[in-house]
Order: structure tokens, then C-alpha cells, then sequence
């Protein structure tokens, strides 16, 4: 079964040491429904999600403000364990590393691996660079309003998908895990291995400590006059 993401890869070998993705500042998060249509209610702080595989973790900080009702499916289906026994179904070397789909928790539904959870969202697009860490949402082949629990991770840059797919977090640290599974030995786009999800955990994102500036010292009193 040809699966559901429908990518067209310039892929290029990652740099030896590739700098870090700028960290947004500050982003928010909402909480309410999950449909394109439904309100959004109140605000929440930054949160990440903490994705355990059986490769190793890493985490991905969640970009509400990019793509609020994504980053809430996302938030809700990891609180229910719609991810946990998921597994990274596709990966495409030194270019993107595809999970999440729920029907990938059966081994018996191999040949499905790549059509399920999808068909839910909208799409959420923006001008952001689909660089190194991305993180987004696999669509049905040619229908761009057909997100849902997959998601990518982007290994190398591809700007020839910048614009074409909901891009609703990035990954913060671990990176090399996903680079690990993306160096997974492949028959075609099928990893030889089963890759696990075992748990996918939200958490609020730690400020940053701020230094403040010392206090500083009192005025000396008046020198009287001699």
C-alpha cells in the first residue's frame, strides 16, 4: 500500500554539525475542540510533547500559534494514548521519518500502515521554512484539508514543501534519535524494523530563568557643607 504522504524529496545529506533551529519566543496555546470550525477558548502555556520510541526520545515543542487546532489534536490524541504502540511506518534516509498512523498498532494491518487517522483538519499553512526539525501533518495525496494524527519529521531541508503541509511543531532536543531512525535500513520506504512510539507525554514548557539585574545601592546621605 502506498502510503498516504505525498512527498517530492530533493533529499541532501544533513550538515556533519547542522545548528539548531531557532527557538520561537514565547508560543501559546489554546484549548477547546479539534475541528477546523470550533472555537478556541482560553490559553494555556507553552507546552512540548516528550515522544519515547523504542529508539530513544526526543522532543518536540508544539507551535499553537502556528497551527493551534493541529497542535490540539495532537495534545488530545497523545492524553488519550492514540500514539502509544504506534509506530514510525515510513522513512525516507536523511530526509523524513513518517508515525502516528493508529492502524500501525496492528502488525496483521501492515499493508494499511499509512492510511489511518487522517481526513480530521484543515490545513493550517504558513510561510514557515520546511528546514531541518520540522514537524508536520501527512496529508491524503491531493487533498490539502486532510490532516490528522500522522505526522513527519524532517530530517534535512525542504523547501520544495515549504507552504504544502501544516507545520505544528519543530523539535527542541534529541534530534539525533530521530536522524537514528531515519538511518533505519529500508526496503523501499519501509523501515526493516518495527520503530515504536511507546508513549507520547504533553508537559509545560519550562521558562527560561531570566537574570535580573541587581538592585542598586542607596544614595550616600548629604555631605554637610565645611
Amino acid at each position: 500500500m502506498i502510503a498516504a504522504l505525498c512527498l517530492s524529496l530533493a533529499v541532501a545529506a544533513p550538515p556533519a554539525s547542522p545548528p539548531a533551529s531557532p527557538r520561537p519566543a514565547r508560543p501559546r496555546v489554546s484549548s477547546g475542540g479539534i475541528t477546523a470550525e470550533s472555537p478556541i477558548a482560553s490559553e494555556q502555556g507553552p507546552q512540548e510533547a516528550l515522544v519515547e520510541t523504542s529508539e530513544g526520545s526526543f522532543v518536540v515543542l508544539l507551535l499553537s500559534d502556528l497551527a493551534p487546532r493541529h497542535v490540539l489534536h495532537f495534545v488530545k490524541t497523545a492524553r488519550s494514548g492514540g500514539y502509544d504502540g504506534t509506530t514510525f511506518h515510513r522513512v525516507i534516509p536523511r530526509g523524513i521519518i513518517q508515525g502516528g498512523d493508529p492502524l500501525s498498532k496492528d502488525p496483521a494491518k501492515k499493508a494499511l500502515y499509512g492510511t489511518g487517522g487522517l481526513g480530521l483538519l484543515k490545513a493550517e499553512l504558513s510561510s514557515r521554512p520546511m528546514s531541518r526539525g520540522a514537524v508536520a501533518a501527512v496529508l491524503q495525496p491531493g487533498k490539502p484539508d486532510s490532516g490528522g494524527s500522522q505526522f513527519f519529521v524532517v530530517l534535512s531541508d525542504q523547501p520544495s514543501l515549504t507552504g504544502k503541509f501544516t507545520i505544528f511543531g519543530e523539535v527542541a532536543s534529541g534530534l539525533e534519535v530521530a536522524d537514528a531512525i531515519g538511518n533505519t535500513p529500508v526496503t523501499g520506504e519501509t523501515p526493516d524494523k518495527r520503530i515504536v512510539i511507546r508513549k507520547v507525554t504533553i508537559r509545560k514548557v519550562v521558562a527560561e530563568p531570566t537574570t535580573t539585574a541587581p538592585s542598586p545601592l542607596p544614595s550616600p546621605p548629604p555631605v554637610p557643607p565645611q
